[in-house]
């Protein structure tokens, strides 16, 4: 048995919120209100990808690279959402967006801006950026599976949702028009 799966229990809909983050709780609430389905598995605290790959078995996706960057005058920030197995290229991806190199940005302007903290860093902490000072960056090869990986702004449960959901009702809620890069 892995030491971050200790039930394998793969769930639909909302847990009991006892206990649970309002920033978790909160991501749920919304994911129902705008009628996107998942299947959510709970576990232990994951710090990075590679702590990922038994929740990736056992939810049958692949976990999404997340990274908070900015440019280096700290004034633009970017999510940059890319499969998991990718290595980062940020003068590949500051060249495509025409920005200057982009860089991890501080936690604090994570927190700030999309009430998230490192570990977690997830697509749906857009839900919490109401002034849309966060830009999206989407790997293309994301566009390629039928379901998306992610976390509900939280680092100790992971939800399945199809990709098509995240991208029409998700982001169309949010109001984030993605730019598409390659890695």
């Amino acid at each position: 048995m892995s030491n971050i799966v200790t039930d394998t229990t793969i769930y639909t809909g909302k847990p009991d919120c006892t206990g649970r983050l309002q920033k978790e709780t909160g991501t749920y609430d919304l994911l129902e209100k705008l009628g996107i389905e998942y299947f959510r598995l709970d576990h232990k605290e994951t710090n990075s990808i590679d702590d990922c790959h038994e929740v990736e078995r056992l939810l049958e996706i692949e976990i999404c690279k997340n990274l908070f960057l900015c440019n280096s005058a700290q004034t633009r920030f970017y999510l940059l959402v890319m499969p998991g197995d990718k290595k980062f290229d940020t003068k590949a991806v500051s060249r495509q967006i025409g920005s200057t190199r982009l860089s991890f940005a501080h936690a604090e302007h994570m927190e700030r801006y999309l009430n998230i903290t490192p570990g977690s860093v997830s697509i749906l902490g857009l839900m919490n950026d109401g002034e849309k000072k966060v830009g999206l960056l989407i790997d293309r090869d994301i566009l390629k599976s039928e379901y998306f990986g992610c976390h509900p702004c939280v680092n100790t449960s992971s939800l399945k949702i199809k990709t098509n959901d995240l991208l029409t009702k998700f982001l169309a809620y949010t109001g984030h028009s993605p730019s598409y890069v390659e890695l």
